[in-house]
Protein backbone atom coordinates (compact mmCIF):
# COMPACT_ATOMS: atom_id res chain seq x y z
CA UNK A 1 0.00 0.00 0.00
CA UNK A 2 0.83 3.51 -0.55
CA UNK A 3 0.73 6.08 2.17
CA UNK A 4 0.38 9.65 2.28
CA UNK A 5 4.17 10.30 3.32
CA UNK A 6 5.17 7.62 0.25
CA UNK A 7 3.08 9.81 -2.50
CA UNK A 8 4.44 12.51 -4.40
CA UNK A 9 4.76 15.56 -2.72
CA UNK A 10 3.10 19.13 -4.25
CA UNK A 11 5.23 22.37 -4.49
CA UNK A 12 4.46 25.56 -4.25
CA UNK A 13 5.23 26.02 -8.38
CA UNK A 14 2.75 23.12 -8.64
CA UNK A 15 -0.27 24.85 -6.77
CA UNK A 16 0.67 27.82 -9.00
CA UNK A 17 0.42 26.24 -11.79
CA UNK A 18 -3.37 25.52 -11.41
CA UNK A 19 -5.22 28.34 -13.46
CA UNK A 20 -8.27 28.17 -11.22
CA UNK A 21 -6.06 28.64 -8.40
CA UNK A 22 -4.08 31.79 -9.57
CA UNK A 23 -7.60 33.34 -10.32
CA UNK A 24 -9.05 33.10 -7.08
CA UNK A 25 -5.73 33.87 -4.94
CA UNK A 26 -5.10 37.03 -7.14
CA UNK A 27 -8.46 37.72 -6.45
CA UNK A 28 -8.94 36.95 -2.76
CA UNK A 29 -5.34 39.26 -1.85
CA UNK A 30 -7.19 42.55 -3.64
CA UNK A 31 -10.51 41.85 -1.73
CA UNK A 32 -8.23 41.56 1.31
CA UNK A 33 -6.19 44.62 0.82
CA UNK A 34 -9.35 46.54 -0.58
CA UNK A 35 -10.82 45.29 3.11
CA UNK A 36 -8.14 46.26 5.22
CA UNK A 37 -7.38 49.79 2.96
CA UNK A 38 -11.50 50.50 3.44
CA UNK A 39 -11.24 50.08 7.45
CA UNK A 40 -8.66 52.10 7.99
CA UNK A 41 -9.86 54.83 5.36
CA UNK A 42 -13.58 54.54 6.83
CA UNK A 43 -12.18 54.87 10.79
CA UNK A 44 -10.02 58.01 9.74
CA UNK A 45 -13.55 59.95 7.67
CA UNK A 46 -15.77 58.82 10.52
CA UNK A 47 -13.47 60.19 13.31
CA UNK A 48 -12.97 63.52 11.15
CA UNK A 49 -16.44 64.13 10.52
CA UNK A 50 -17.44 63.27 14.07
CA UNK A 51 -15.03 63.50 16.52
CA UNK A 52 -16.46 60.43 18.36
CA UNK A 53 -13.79 57.60 18.94
CA UNK A 54 -16.66 55.41 20.04
CA UNK A 55 -17.86 55.80 16.32
CA UNK A 56 -14.27 55.65 15.07
CA UNK A 57 -14.57 52.28 16.59
CA UNK A 58 -17.56 51.57 15.20
CA UNK A 59 -16.20 52.31 11.73
CA UNK A 60 -13.21 49.89 12.40
CA UNK A 61 -15.38 47.13 14.19
CA UNK A 62 -18.32 46.78 11.15
CA UNK A 63 -16.36 45.11 8.72
CA UNK A 64 -15.78 42.08 11.28
CA UNK A 65 -18.73 41.62 13.90
CA UNK A 66 -21.60 41.34 11.59
CA UNK A 67 -19.95 38.69 10.51
CA UNK A 68 -20.87 36.13 13.09
CA UNK A 69 -24.37 36.61 11.71
CA UNK A 70 -23.66 35.71 8.47
CA UNK A 71 -21.66 32.89 9.36
CA UNK A 72 -24.65 30.77 11.35
CA UNK A 73 -27.50 32.22 9.41
CA UNK A 74 -26.23 32.08 5.45
CA UNK A 75 -23.28 29.83 5.63
CA UNK A 76 -25.43 27.01 3.68
CA UNK A 77 -25.23 29.62 0.79
CA UNK A 78 -21.59 28.80 0.37
CA UNK A 79 -22.54 25.54 -0.98
CA UNK A 80 -26.46 26.31 -2.50
CA UNK A 81 -25.12 28.97 -4.82
CA UNK A 82 -22.92 28.87 -7.95
CA UNK A 83 -19.33 30.42 -6.72
CA UNK A 84 -18.62 32.52 -9.23
CA UNK A 85 -21.76 34.58 -9.32
CA UNK A 86 -21.66 34.54 -5.72
CA UNK A 87 -18.21 35.71 -5.36
CA UNK A 88 -18.65 38.23 -7.64
CA UNK A 89 -21.41 39.59 -6.86
CA UNK A 90 -20.15 40.08 -3.08
CA UNK A 91 -17.18 41.80 -4.51
CA UNK A 92 -19.06 44.11 -6.30
CA UNK A 93 -21.28 44.57 -3.12
CA UNK A 94 -18.04 45.66 -1.50
CA UNK A 95 -16.77 47.86 -3.87
CA UNK A 96 -20.65 49.80 -3.50
CA UNK A 97 -20.15 49.88 0.12
CA UNK A 98 -16.93 51.43 -0.21
CA UNK A 99 -17.44 54.20 -2.78
CA UNK A 100 -21.06 55.32 -1.21
CA UNK A 101 -18.89 56.68 2.26
CA UNK A 102 -16.35 58.73 -0.50
CA UNK A 103 -19.15 60.58 -1.57
CA UNK A 104 -19.72 64.26 -0.03
CA UNK A 105 -22.33 64.64 2.82
CA UNK A 106 -23.26 61.00 3.09
CA UNK A 107 -24.42 60.17 6.53
CA UNK A 108 -22.47 58.26 8.71
CA UNK A 109 -24.93 56.24 9.49
CA UNK A 110 -25.40 55.04 5.97
CA UNK A 111 -21.30 54.38 5.76
CA UNK A 112 -21.76 52.40 8.98
CA UNK A 113 -24.51 50.43 7.70
CA UNK A 114 -23.44 49.36 4.27
CA UNK A 115 -19.92 48.32 5.46
CA UNK A 116 -22.07 45.93 8.09
CA UNK A 117 -24.43 44.76 5.66
CA UNK A 118 -21.79 43.59 3.23
CA UNK A 119 -19.68 41.91 5.89
CA UNK A 120 -22.39 39.71 6.58
CA UNK A 121 -22.14 37.89 3.40
CA UNK A 122 -18.22 37.48 3.63
CA UNK A 123 -18.11 34.09 5.56
CA UNK A 124 -20.00 32.56 3.12
CA UNK A 125 -17.58 34.06 0.02
CA UNK A 126 -15.00 33.22 2.13
CA UNK A 127 -16.34 29.48 2.53
CA UNK A 128 -17.06 29.33 -1.29
CA UNK A 129 -13.64 30.50 -1.77
CA UNK A 130 -12.37 27.51 0.20
CA UNK A 131 -14.89 25.15 -1.48
CA UNK A 132 -13.61 26.12 -4.86
CA UNK A 133 -9.23 25.66 -3.26
CA UNK A 134 -10.54 22.33 -2.07
CA UNK A 135 -11.77 21.01 -5.75
CA UNK A 136 -9.36 22.23 -7.56
CA UNK A 137 -6.39 21.27 -5.30
CA UNK A 138 -6.51 17.92 -3.02
CA UNK A 139 -4.34 16.10 -0.82
CA UNK A 140 -0.90 18.11 -0.47
CA UNK A 141 -1.84 20.43 -3.04
CA UNK A 142 -4.72 21.91 -1.28
CA UNK A 143 -2.49 22.05 2.47
CA UNK A 144 -0.16 24.16 0.20
CA UNK A 145 -2.74 26.43 -1.72
CA UNK A 146 -3.76 26.89 2.11
CA UNK A 147 -0.49 27.89 2.69
CA UNK A 148 -0.17 30.37 0.15
CA UNK A 149 -3.34 32.05 0.99
CA UNK A 150 -2.30 32.15 4.81
CA UNK A 151 1.09 33.87 3.77
CA UNK A 152 -0.43 36.41 1.54
CA UNK A 153 -3.19 37.09 3.76
CA UNK A 154 -1.09 38.30 6.30
CA UNK A 155 1.27 40.35 3.27
CA UNK A 156 -2.25 41.83 1.96
CA UNK A 157 -2.87 43.20 5.67
CA UNK A 158 0.52 44.62 6.25
CA UNK A 159 0.84 45.95 2.58
CA UNK A 160 -3.14 47.65 2.51
CA UNK A 161 -2.11 49.23 6.59
CA UNK A 162 1.37 50.63 5.07
CA UNK A 163 -0.26 51.79 2.14
CA UNK A 164 -3.41 53.15 3.49
CA UNK A 165 -1.31 55.00 5.46
CA UNK A 166 0.54 56.86 2.70
CA UNK A 167 -2.46 57.29 0.61
CA UNK A 168 -4.28 58.95 4.06
CA UNK A 169 -1.50 61.09 4.28
CA UNK A 170 -0.67 62.40 1.02
CA UNK A 171 -4.37 62.42 -0.40
CA UNK A 172 -7.04 61.71 2.15
CA UNK A 173 -9.60 59.35 3.65
CA UNK A 174 -12.05 60.03 0.93
CA UNK A 175 -9.12 58.96 -2.05
CA UNK A 176 -8.08 56.02 0.17
CA UNK A 177 -12.21 54.31 0.09
CA UNK A 178 -11.65 55.08 -3.61
CA UNK A 179 -8.56 53.35 -4.04
CA UNK A 180 -10.02 50.05 -2.12
CA UNK A 181 -13.08 50.32 -4.46
CA UNK A 182 -10.69 49.99 -7.09
CA UNK A 183 -9.40 47.07 -5.12
CA UNK A 184 -12.59 45.20 -5.28
CA UNK A 185 -13.68 46.45 -8.72
CA UNK A 186 -10.45 44.58 -10.05
CA UNK A 187 -10.79 41.53 -8.12
CA UNK A 188 -14.64 41.24 -9.70
CA UNK A 189 -13.17 41.72 -13.14
CA UNK A 190 -11.18 38.95 -12.77
CA UNK A 191 -13.34 36.31 -11.20
CA UNK A 192 -15.55 37.54 -13.62
CA UNK A 193 -13.61 37.12 -16.71
CA UNK A 194 -11.37 34.22 -15.65
CA UNK A 195 -12.77 31.81 -13.58
CA UNK A 196 -15.17 28.82 -15.05
CA UNK A 197 -19.06 29.16 -14.08
CA UNK A 198 -18.51 25.85 -11.88
CA UNK A 199 -21.64 24.42 -10.62
CA UNK A 200 -22.85 24.64 -6.83
CA UNK A 201 -22.07 21.54 -4.39
CA UNK A 202 -23.39 18.64 -5.92
CA UNK A 203 -25.90 17.87 -2.53
CA UNK A 204 -26.64 21.49 -2.40
CA UNK A 205 -27.94 21.92 -5.85
CA UNK A 206 -32.63 22.31 -5.30
CA UNK A 207 -31.67 21.45 -1.59
CA UNK A 208 -35.54 22.02 -0.16
CA UNK A 209 -36.13 24.14 2.96
CA UNK A 210 -35.07 27.48 3.75
CA UNK A 211 -31.49 28.53 3.98
CA UNK A 212 -31.83 30.35 7.78
CA UNK A 213 -32.76 26.29 8.62
CA UNK A 214 -30.45 24.80 6.47
CA UNK A 215 -27.86 27.59 7.78
CA UNK A 216 -29.03 26.60 11.59
CA UNK A 217 -29.47 22.86 11.35
CA UNK A 218 -25.87 22.20 9.69
CA UNK A 219 -23.76 24.19 11.62
CA UNK A 220 -25.18 22.38 14.51
CA UNK A 221 -24.33 18.95 12.38
CA UNK A 222 -20.85 19.84 12.07
CA UNK A 223 -20.72 20.94 16.10
CA UNK A 224 -22.13 17.79 16.57
CA UNK A 225 -19.45 15.66 14.54
CA UNK A 226 -16.63 14.95 17.38
CA UNK A 227 -14.17 15.10 14.24
CA UNK A 228 -14.95 17.65 13.19
CA UNK A 229 -15.31 19.84 16.34
CA UNK A 230 -12.25 18.87 17.77
CA UNK A 231 -10.67 20.50 14.07
CA UNK A 232 -12.75 23.44 14.56
CA UNK A 233 -12.02 23.96 18.28
CA UNK A 234 -8.35 23.79 17.13
CA UNK A 235 -8.34 26.43 14.39
CA UNK A 236 -10.81 28.52 16.88
CA UNK A 237 -9.58 28.30 20.65
CA UNK A 238 -5.66 29.02 20.12
CA UNK A 239 -6.59 32.26 18.39
CA UNK A 240 -8.43 33.68 21.62
CA UNK A 241 -5.19 33.48 24.05
CA UNK A 242 -2.85 34.58 21.06
CA UNK A 243 -4.59 37.24 20.01
CA UNK A 244 -5.62 38.07 23.13
CA UNK A 245 -1.15 38.47 23.92
CA UNK A 246 -0.93 40.26 20.94
CA UNK A 247 -3.36 42.81 22.16
CA UNK A 248 -1.68 43.52 25.25
CA UNK A 249 2.11 43.74 23.59
CA UNK A 250 1.15 47.70 23.18
CA UNK A 251 0.91 48.37 26.98
CA UNK A 252 3.47 46.44 27.98
CA UNK A 253 6.18 47.90 26.02
CA UNK A 254 5.13 51.14 27.80
CA UNK A 255 4.76 49.39 31.26
CA UNK A 256 8.78 47.97 30.89
CA UNK A 257 9.79 51.56 29.34
CA UNK A 258 10.70 50.28 26.45
CA UNK A 259 11.86 52.85 23.52
CA UNK A 260 9.03 54.13 21.60
CA UNK A 261 7.74 51.76 18.56
CA UNK A 262 8.86 48.97 20.49
CA UNK A 263 5.31 47.67 21.00
CA UNK A 264 4.89 47.90 17.31
CA UNK A 265 8.17 46.06 16.49
CA UNK A 266 7.52 43.37 18.89
CA UNK A 267 3.76 43.26 17.10
CA UNK A 268 5.21 42.58 13.53
CA UNK A 269 7.32 39.85 15.04
CA UNK A 270 4.38 37.40 14.63
CA UNK A 271 3.46 37.50 11.40
CA UNK A 272 6.98 37.76 10.04
CA UNK A 273 7.58 34.29 12.54
CA UNK A 274 4.28 32.87 10.75
CA UNK A 275 5.24 33.44 7.31
CA UNK A 276 8.45 31.67 8.02
CA UNK A 277 6.90 28.97 9.50
CA UNK A 278 4.37 28.63 7.16
CA UNK A 279 7.13 28.57 3.75
CA UNK A 280 9.15 25.93 6.27
CA UNK A 281 6.17 23.62 7.30
CA UNK A 282 5.34 24.04 3.59
CA UNK A 283 8.42 23.10 1.90
CA UNK A 284 10.42 21.29 4.66
CA UNK A 285 7.71 18.80 5.98
CA UNK A 286 5.93 15.86 4.33
CA UNK A 287 2.17 15.70 4.81
CA UNK A 288 2.24 12.91 7.31
CA UNK A 289 4.76 14.90 8.99
CA UNK A 290 2.93 18.27 9.36
CA UNK A 291 -0.68 16.75 10.89
CA UNK A 292 1.78 14.88 13.17
CA UNK A 293 3.22 18.47 14.46
CA UNK A 294 -0.13 20.19 15.08
CA UNK A 295 0.43 19.85 18.99
CA UNK A 296 4.20 20.56 19.30
CA UNK A 297 3.79 23.84 16.89
CA UNK A 298 0.93 24.65 18.97
CA UNK A 299 3.14 24.39 21.87
CA UNK A 300 5.37 26.39 20.16
CA UNK A 301 3.11 29.30 19.80
CA UNK A 302 1.84 29.29 23.54
CA UNK A 303 5.76 28.31 25.33
CA UNK A 304 7.50 31.67 24.09
CA UNK A 305 4.61 33.86 25.62
CA UNK A 306 5.80 33.25 28.57
CA UNK A 307 8.67 35.18 28.13
CA UNK A 308 7.00 38.38 29.52
CA UNK A 309 6.04 37.57 32.83
CA UNK A 310 9.94 37.81 34.00
CA UNK A 311 12.35 41.09 33.16
CA UNK A 312 13.84 39.95 30.07
CA UNK A 313 15.38 42.32 27.38
CA UNK A 314 13.53 43.80 24.17
CA UNK A 315 15.96 41.76 21.79
CA UNK A 316 14.88 38.53 23.71
CA UNK A 317 10.98 39.30 23.92
CA UNK A 318 11.50 39.91 19.50
CA UNK A 319 12.99 36.55 19.11
CA UNK A 320 10.08 34.96 21.64
CA UNK A 321 7.44 36.96 19.90
CA UNK A 322 9.01 35.25 16.31
CA UNK A 323 8.94 31.88 17.66
CA UNK A 324 5.23 32.39 19.07
CA UNK A 325 4.63 33.34 15.31
CA UNK A 326 6.26 30.85 13.77
CA UNK A 327 3.73 28.34 15.59
CA UNK A 328 0.51 29.30 13.85
CA UNK A 329 2.44 26.84 11.40
CA UNK A 330 -0.02 24.12 12.75
CA UNK A 331 -2.62 25.23 11.32
CA UNK A 332 -1.47 23.29 7.76
CA UNK A 333 -1.44 19.86 9.72
CA UNK A 334 -5.18 20.65 10.13
CA UNK A 335 -6.45 21.61 6.61
CA UNK A 336 -6.44 18.09 4.60
CA UNK A 337 -7.88 16.38 8.16
CA UNK A 338 -11.13 19.37 7.64
CA UNK A 339 -11.37 18.54 4.06
CA UNK A 340 -11.83 14.84 4.44
CA UNK A 341 -13.91 14.79 7.55
CA UNK A 342 -16.51 17.23 6.23
CA UNK A 343 -19.00 15.89 3.45
CA UNK A 344 -18.49 17.07 -0.21
CA UNK A 345 -22.00 18.80 -0.02
CA UNK A 346 -21.26 21.16 2.92
CA UNK A 347 -17.73 21.61 2.36
CA UNK A 348 -18.37 25.63 1.82
CA UNK A 349 -20.49 25.75 5.16
CA UNK A 350 -18.20 24.15 7.13
CA UNK A 351 -14.92 26.17 5.44
CA UNK A 352 -17.71 29.49 6.11
CA UNK A 353 -18.21 28.44 10.11
CA UNK A 354 -14.68 28.12 10.86
CA UNK A 355 -14.12 31.63 9.26
CA UNK A 356 -16.84 32.97 10.86
CA UNK A 357 -15.11 31.12 14.60
CA UNK A 358 -11.67 32.46 13.63
CA UNK A 359 -12.80 36.46 13.47
CA UNK A 360 -15.14 35.60 16.60
CA UNK A 361 -12.39 34.32 19.12
CA UNK A 362 -9.80 36.68 17.50
CA UNK A 363 -11.84 39.75 18.39
CA UNK A 364 -12.70 38.17 21.61
CA UNK A 365 -9.13 37.33 22.60
CA UNK A 366 -7.78 41.20 23.32
CA UNK A 367 -11.56 42.29 25.09
CA UNK A 368 -10.84 39.22 28.09
CA UNK A 369 -7.08 39.73 28.04
CA UNK A 370 -7.75 43.41 28.66
CA UNK A 371 -10.10 42.49 31.36
CA UNK A 372 -7.63 40.43 32.99
CA UNK A 373 -5.18 43.03 32.73
CA UNK A 374 -7.10 45.29 34.98
CA UNK A 375 -6.24 42.76 38.08
CA UNK A 376 -3.13 41.24 36.77
CA UNK A 377 0.37 42.73 35.50
CA UNK A 378 0.42 42.87 32.20
CA UNK A 379 3.37 40.70 31.46
CA UNK A 380 1.75 38.22 33.77
CA UNK A 381 -1.64 38.48 31.54
CA UNK A 382 0.59 37.35 28.53
CA UNK A 383 2.10 34.67 30.26
CA UNK A 384 -1.28 33.19 30.77
CA UNK A 385 -2.26 33.05 27.59
CA UNK A 386 0.67 31.27 26.34
CA UNK A 387 -0.20 28.90 29.56
CA UNK A 388 -3.73 28.37 27.92
CA UNK A 389 -2.70 27.81 24.56
CA UNK A 390 0.09 25.04 25.70
CA UNK A 391 -3.17 23.50 28.05
CA UNK A 392 -5.40 24.01 25.13
CA UNK A 393 -2.93 21.23 23.01
CA UNK A 394 -2.84 19.37 25.34
CA UNK A 395 -6.99 18.89 25.83
CA UNK A 396 -7.21 18.64 22.28
CA UNK A 397 -4.54 16.07 21.83
CA UNK A 398 -7.20 13.27 21.97
CA UNK A 399 -9.70 14.27 19.36
CA UNK A 400 -6.81 15.29 17.21
CA UNK A 401 -5.84 11.98 17.29
CA UNK A 402 -8.79 10.67 16.65
CA UNK A 403 -9.50 12.70 13.32
CA UNK A 404 -5.63 11.29 12.24
CA UNK A 405 -6.90 7.43 12.91
CA UNK A 406 -9.99 8.43 10.73
CA UNK A 407 -7.50 9.82 7.85
CA UNK A 408 -5.49 6.99 8.05
CA UNK A 409 -8.43 4.48 7.74
CA UNK A 410 -9.56 5.99 4.62
CA UNK A 411 -6.18 6.07 3.02
CA UNK A 412 -5.72 2.64 3.61
CA UNK A 413 -9.18 1.59 2.03
CA UNK A 414 -8.24 3.95 -0.96
CA UNK A 415 -5.02 1.83 -1.56
CA UNK A 416 -6.71 -1.04 -1.07
CA UNK A 417 -9.35 -0.22 -3.39
CA UNK A 418 -6.59 0.91 -5.86
CA UNK A 419 -4.99 -2.40 -5.14
CA UNK A 420 -8.43 -4.44 -6.10
CA UNK A 421 -8.58 -2.15 -8.97
CA UNK A 422 -4.80 -2.98 -10.12
CA UNK A 423 -5.10 -7.00 -9.39
CA UNK A 424 -8.28 -6.94 -11.55
CA UNK A 425 -6.96 -6.34 -14.27
CA UNK A 426 -4.04 -8.14 -13.87
CA UNK A 427 -6.35 -10.72 -14.20
CA UNK A 428 -8.05 -9.02 -16.93
CA UNK A 429 -4.52 -9.06 -18.94
CA UNK A 430 -3.89 -12.46 -18.00
CA UNK A 431 -7.24 -14.41 -19.14
CA UNK A 432 -7.04 -12.21 -22.71
CA UNK A 433 -3.64 -13.68 -22.99
CA UNK A 434 -5.11 -17.56 -22.04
Amino acid sequence: MTSLEDAPRATYRDVLAEPRFRVLFGARCLWIAGSVLRTVGLSVLVYGRTGSPLLAGLAFGAGWLPQVAGGLLLGALADRLRPRPLVVGAYAAGAAATAVPALPGTPVAVSLLLVAAVSVVTPVVSGAFNRLISEVLSGDAYVLGRSLTLIAASAAQVLGLAFGGIVIAALGARSALLVATAAFVLAAALTRARLPDLPAAPRAEGMPGSVLRESWSGSRDLLADPVVRALLLAQWLPLVFASGAEGLLVPYAAVRGFPEGAGALLLACSPAGMLVGNLAAGRGLGPRARERMVVPLLVLLGLPLLGPALPVPLAVLVVLQFAAGAGYAYELGIQRRFVDAVPDGARGHAFGLASTGMMTFQGLGPVLSGAVAEFLPVGWTIALCGAAIVLTALLLRGGLARARRLDDRQDDRQDDRRGDRRGDRRKGRQGDRR
